[in-house]
């Protein structure tokens, strides 16, 4: 298991830190790990993950209300 630092998780995602904090509060995006008082990280699996469900959505067919 890898842990992505702030940095590594810009990279990415191309998100600025309060968007994606809206987003955790949300439930949209995966959770941080605390790793210290002041050190945070999320876990690499779950963002990749995350991407993914993105790119698959993508993909599909988009569904227009009448």
């Amino acid at each position: 298991m890898r842990i992505l630092s702030k940095r590594q998780l810009r990279e990415l995602v191309l998100y600025s830190p309060q968007h994606i904090a809206r987003l955790e509060k949300a439930g949209q995006f995966p959770k941080r790990v605390q790793l210290g008082p002041s050190r945070v990280g999320w876990v690499e699996e779950e963002i990749l993950d995350w991407l993914s469900a993105k790119l698959k959505r993508r993909e599909e067919p988009q569904r227009h209300s009448s």
